[in-house]
């Protein structure tokens, strides 16, 4: 009996195994706890571990969860008079950690009518299936190996050949961003160049990519990625050459911070984002994540960032459900957030972060997530977190890349050829 209960347990929700495993689970509430839990297999169940949940059928914890908790909600459903689409998703991966891919057409289905556009970002690293480390047992994530991450050039391809092949109603909601680059290499704005002529009209901008990523960075072969990094000054510069937007994922701080200090990874990133005030930038989640949780006065420190001018052409991305749930985690937090976002409701965008989803029930659930914060807004700041920001910034990207598409198809015409080396940006000035 307790097998078959374990059984239909397996089937519930992710965010449903999440709760019962922080009150059931071995590590319990104590701080140490909670950092081991983080690194344990049952930690938020988000988007990236969906087959760890073939652990659970057989187990009493499952079987006790299924008493406790009681059958799973049905699919997110249409709320009586609210606005169709519901969002746009400014941050949705196709591809995975080993490179399994879900179908543009199969994410159109998943949408319906509820997610008008998405942004495609496939993942630009592979984790490496190092037999000396693993044996037979294949890795499908990072945390599930200690061997290391390596860049994938060909994501870029994967995805572009997927979105082409669409009806053009179909392809003119979604805007694929580049991401098959090293950011520590200085030929990596050369790669973003050649991608785009093989293949024009597809990319709107560059990113999801890391400089600083908890246990990614370290995993990842060659150089960290760096703020200070000549090569992603490079990718910067070109980027505002052609009008393609950013999105930048830069852990706010270390893993282990000392307590009281100011966050090791902040003033660097925005060192960055000064010396580009004509690249539209977005900062991934909003500099927290998995291990980078955000402080009490987290929300005042961005509002500081908000009001600096010299950082008018940043954007914030809400996205991932362990960022929601660490913002949602108490009233006060919500309410911290909720104000900062109704002061500055130009500055933020919406996203699942889901990874290749498993279905409609878990990519819209990882979008209905930041109802509760939405719902503290007023109408109009809601709708531009929902979808006006993702109009305004995504249309203007790709109405930019599109002209400077044209552009170079006549400079080809003319008998100008790519040459290497040609970023878009000064290669003297960063080196």
């Amino acid at each position: 009996m307790l097998r078959r209960a374990g059984a239909a347990f397996a089937t519930l929700p992710a965010m449903r195994v999440s709760v019962l495993f922080r009150f059931l689970g071995p590590r319990g509430p104590s701080p140490l706890g909670r950092f081991a839990g983080r690194f344990g297999p049952f930690h938020r169940f988000r988007h990236s571990f969906p087959r760890l949940r073939a652990r659970a059928p057989g187990s009493r914890a499952a079987a006790l969860g299924l008493l406790l908790l009681g059958p799973a909600p049905p699919a997110a459903a249409q709320r009586v008079g609210e606005d169709v689409p519901r969002f746009h998703d400014a941050h949705l991966h196709p591809t995975d950690y080993i490179q399994r891919e879900i179908s543009p057409a199969a994410l159109l289905s998943m949408m319906g009518d509820r997610v008008g556009r998405a942004a495609l970002m496939g993942i630009p690293l592979q984790q490496k299936w190092d037999w000396f480390e693993s044996g037979d047992r294949a890795p499908d994530y990072y945390l599930r190996s200690d061997a290391p991450l390596y860049y994938y050039p060909f994501v870029d391809a994967m995805v572009a050949e997927a979105v082409r092949v669409l009806p053009p109603a179909d392809r003119r909601r979604f805007d694929p961003m580049i991401t098959g680059f090293n950011p520590t290499d200085m030929y990596a704005a050369d790669h973003i160049r050649r991608v785009l002529r093989l293949y024009p009209g597809v990319f709107s901008g560059i990113g999801e990519f890391s400089l600083h990523k908890e246990v990614v960075s370290p995993k990842t072969l060659g150089h960290t990625s760096v703020p200070r990094n000549p090569a992603v000054h490079r990718i910067l510069a070109f980027a505002a050459e052609v009008g393609l937007l950013v999105l930048v994922h830069n852990d706010v701080d270390v893993i282990l911070p000392r307590p009281g200090s100011r966050p090791a990874n902040l003033d660097s990133f925005l060192e960055l984002v000064r010396a580009h005030p004509e690249t539209t930038i977005v900062w991934a989640h909003a500099g927290i994540g998995r291990f980078v949780e955000p402080t009490p006065d987290y929300p005042e420190l961005l509002e500081a960032v908000l009001e600096d001018g010299s950082l008018s052409h940043l954007y914030l991305d809400l996205s991932w459900d362990v960022v929601a749930d660490q913002i949602l985690a108490s009233g006060e937090s919500a309410a911290g957030w909720a104000r900062l976002l109704q002061r500055f409701p130009g500055r933020f965008l919406i996203g699942s972060d889901a990874v290749v989803p498993e279905g409609a029930d878990q990519y819209l659930h990882a979008l209905d997530l930041w109802e509760p914060l939405l719902d503290r807004l007023d109408p109009s700041a809601a709708r531009q977190l929902r979808r006006g920001n993702y109009e305004r910034l995504f249309d203007e990207a790709r109405s930019r890349v599109r002209a400077w598409e044209a552009r170079q198809a006549e400079a080809a015409e003319a008998g100008e050829r790519d040459r290497p080396g040609r970023s878009g940006c000064d290669r003297r000035r960063w080196r």
